[in-house]
């Protein structure tokens, strides 16, 4: 199959309509968290836990449905998928930008959900069947771009626009470019990928999937403010930890299961993503704890926060592509080592950030952390999809974008209970030895100051240690053949339990 994509021209339009679509997508995932504030007072709304739920329940949908993104892209053309998801999405992003209400305008981010989740994976899955694979990285690479600098650069800019302009307009200016999106969909777009329209789905793997990963990312969630011990959080824990087992059995033993977890038995695929998932924790760790070090301890407003992680941003997109070239050319190994290497060396020196570190000295180091990562995250994940045959790649893809997710959730749940116990545990500590009747207003300042540090502190040596983790995962990565033998060997396969392929 390989042979033949290098002899048929990539579906370039086809590619560049996704890339926008995906773009729009991944941008409005990340807009929302700096703006609660905002939109709590414009709404009337009492609790903090209350308008958290436009990020929590975007995330459950998202959750939700990623799982079932490899029957979608087997059973229904790539056309009629993509022009359905965008116009879903446009309809959601409609009706939050113009919400009268807090229920309407969480009700469009559900909508928005369930239109971006395929994004991802098909975009992913329509670049993988276009080019041959000793040519996929470099365009792996593109891929990442938009999956990295979309989402980083999103906290900016809505930091700016809540700054100096409505809240809605998040959403105002995401409208237009949804709907030139759908459009262009519409008008340009072609089917690539082959479909199998007598695919069935399995309805009760849909409803142990929904429980499942659902009730561990609704748990997780809940766990950072109200504690592992919360009635609710262990409810939904129990039970989402219940259906999950019950699914993955499930999917074991069915001959055409909704998320065929065999593709595990291919030993560099399960490798690069048990490294994507320890890597996961770690970088949205960072992209919690960051924050509030430099907001909380530090005192610097949501805005210049922003505006110091953009560098960041902006080397993580330009170095994505450039990972991708190099990838093809010498392999995952090495930028995997170097990569997991500097953001270990950069979570450290997070961990020993002080209450008067300078503003320059911060942004080094976070910025000098997303270039490690940028090393790392496609191309381990190239490798791995490398392995697999073109009949697997909507079964990886969905598996990779979930596993992600919801490490990502577990990980920051972990981490800021984490911080938040030694915060407790050390401003108890430094208020001991002190008079009660001498502390001022300022000086108890100072001290919930130098508390938080010291649980933010603690967390990133925790995240430092997850690092380390990857890092030697990462020494055992080879390089899988792509030469023309090997991808036969790869497609010829009669059953996704036979052999896996080769690597060299």
């Amino acid at each position: 199959m390989d042979s033949a994509l290098q002899q048929k021209k990539p579906p370039y339009a086809m590619i560049v309509i996704l890339f926008v679509g995906a773009f729009v997508s991944f941008l409005n995932n990340s807009l929302l968290n700096v703006a609660l504030p905002s939109i709590m007072i414009d709404l009337k709304i009492a609790d903090y836990s209350t308008v958290q739920w436009l990020v929590t329940g975007f995330m459950l949908v998202s959750g939700v449905l990623i799982p079932a993104s490899a029957f979608l892209l087997t059973r229904f053309s790539n056309r009629s998928l993509f022009i359905t998801s965008m116009a879903i999405f446009t309809l959601g992003t409609a009706l939050a930008a113009f919400a009268p209400n807090f229920g309407v305008l969480l009700t469009g981010r559900m909508v928005q959900a369930a239109g971006s989740s395929v994004m991802g994976p098909l975009l992913m899955n329509i670049m993988l069947i276009s080019f041959p694979r000793n040519k996929r990285g470099a365009v792996m690479g593109i891929f990442g771009l938009v999956m990295i600098t979309a989402p980083a650069i999103g906290p900016t800019l809505s930091g700016y626009i809540v700054e100096y302009y409505d809240w809605r307009l998040l959403f105002e200016m995401i409208l237009p470019l949804s709907m030139i999106s759908l459009l262009l969909a519409i008008w340009k777009s072609e089917n690539v990928m082959e479909q199998n329209k007598n695919a069935d789905l399995d309805y009760l793997s849909v409803v142990l999937s929904c429980i499942g990963f659902g009730g561990i990312l609704y748990g997780c969630s809940d766990a950072s403010s109200d504690g592992w011990t919360n009635a609710v959080v262990l409810t939904a824990l129990i039970a989402g930890g219940i259906a999950l087992i019950i699914f993955v059995i499930r999917q074991l033993k069915m001959e055409k299961p909704l998320l065929d977890l065999r593709v595990y038995k291919y030993p560099m695929f399960a490798l690069s993503s048990v490294i994507s998932i320890v890597n996961s924790v770690a970088m949205f760790s960072g992209m919690i704890l960051t924050p509030a070090y430099v907001q909380s301890v530090r005192g610097i407003s949501p805005l210049h926060s922003g505006l110091m992680m953009l560098p960041g941003a902006i080397v993580m997109g330009i170095m994505s592509p450039i990972t991708g070239k190099l990838f093809d050319k010498i392999g995952p190994r090495l930028l995997s080592v170097v990569g997991l290497g500097i953001t270990a060396v950069s979570t450290y020196m997070l961990a020993n950030l002080q209450i008067d570190s300078s503003i320059g000295h911060i942004i080094l180091i976070y910025t000098l952390r997303l270039f490690g990562m940028a090393m790392v995250m496609m191309p381990i994940m190239t490798n791995g999809l490398n392995q697999l045959p073109t009949r697997l790649n909507p079964h990886g893809t969905a598996i990779n974008n979930t596993a992600q997710q919801v490490a990502g959730s577990i990980g920051t749940a972990i981490l800021v209970t984490i911080m938040n116990s030694v915060t407790k545990t050390e401003a108890k500590h430094l208020m001991a030895g002190m008079d009660p009747a001498a502390l001022t207003e300022a000086s108890t300042a100072a001290l919930t100051q130098q508390a938080l540090l010291a649980g933010i502190q603690y967390s990133f040596y925790v995240a430092f240690a997850v690092n380390i983790v990857a890092l030697v995962l990462a020494l055992f990565i080879k390089h899988v053949d792509t030469s023309a033998e090997a991808v036969s060997k790869i497609e010829n396969e009669n059953s996704p339990a036979s052999k896996p392929a080769t690597i060299s």
